[in-house]
């Protein structure tokens, strides 16, 4: 806990829940995460997300399903803001995070992707060692004790279900190692910070079948620290891990419910069509 402990201290904003938020997560059993009212998004002239109304709840996967252009990747970013850096992008509607709005000047944008870490579909190592891959977080937020960073670097290749297949090349290139090890090298490396959040973009769709299970056995164990957002073309994948869906269409979420509930009894005919692959 102390390595935590110390990366948490360098969060300088903490984030407060609204007295309606604690109500609705005390209702549900679980704290809101995030929640996102009539959010609307656009590229230049084009929308891309109608009238968003979401609530994602903590320590839960939530994945987003959807045909090709849809919007999925599209919201998910807007959840850490890295969709601004695409540019011409304008955003109406409010999006909240713990409670805390997240396009607020209290909030600064470092602050909110240092608790809303994200992976993304092909696997990004820093051209660096094993070890400094998952250590350049901590050292960015202040972490410089040996002993502290070796503690970070473990739990968190462990967490990642990699630590016995890398424990004794730590100080060789990342570059080095498979396609399936470099994802889980990448979640690790989000895991060293202690997000509250993970936003994962099909992270398993370029990889092979037995890495896919290895990644999906971790999200799994993940989701009692983690709240876990995850986009996948893949509607088995979405089935097996997921505690909740939601079926994006044109930019509109057309259904969010229990994954059980979206699969097996949606309540919408579109739903139905897309799930049992009659069309995108």
């Amino acid at each position: 806990m102390g390595a935590i402990a110390d990366i948490q201290k360098a969060k300088t904003i903490p984030f407060q829940q609204n007295m309606e938020d604690k109500k609705a997560g005390a209702a549900a059993g679980k704290r809101i995460s995030f929640e996102t009212q009539h959010l609307n998004l656009w590229y230049g002239d084009k929308q891309a997300l109608k009238d968003i109304n979401l609530r994602i709840y903590e320590k839960e996967v939530t994945a987003i399903i959807g045909p090709s252009g849809c919007g999925k990747s599209t919201f998910l970013k807007t959840l850490n803001r890295m969709v601004e850096l695409s540019g011409n992008v304008s955003i109406k509607g409010d999006v909240t995070f713990s409670g805390q709005y997240i396009f607020e000047k209290l909030l600064p944008v470092e602050v909110l992707r240092t608790n809303v870490g994200m992976v993304f579909q092909k696997p990004n190592p820093f051209p660096k060692s094993i070890y400094e891959n998952i250590a350049y977080g901590p050292r960015i937020h202040g972490i410089r004790n040996k002993t502290l960073l070796h503690e970070i670097v473990e739990k968190s290749l462990r967490s990642a279900y990699l630590w016995e297949e890398v424990k004794d090349r730590l100080h060789d290139k990342a570059s080095g190692l498979s396609g399936g090890q470099q994802q889980r090298l990448c979640i690790a490396r989000c895991l060293a910070i202690e997000p509250e959040v993970i936003l994962m973009d099909e992270p398993t769709s370029a990889l092979d079948p037995k890495s896919t299970l290895k990644v999906e056995e971790m999200i799994r164990e993940l989701r009692n620290e983690y709240t876990i957002i995850i986009v996948t073309h893949n509607m088995q994948q979405a089935a097996r891990i997921s505690d909740k869906t939601a079926f994006f269409l044109d930019g509109q979420v057309i259904e969010y419910d229990h994954t059980k509930t979206v699969f097996q009894q949606p309540a919408d005919k579109r739903t139905e069509d897309y799930v049992n692959g009659r069309f995108g």
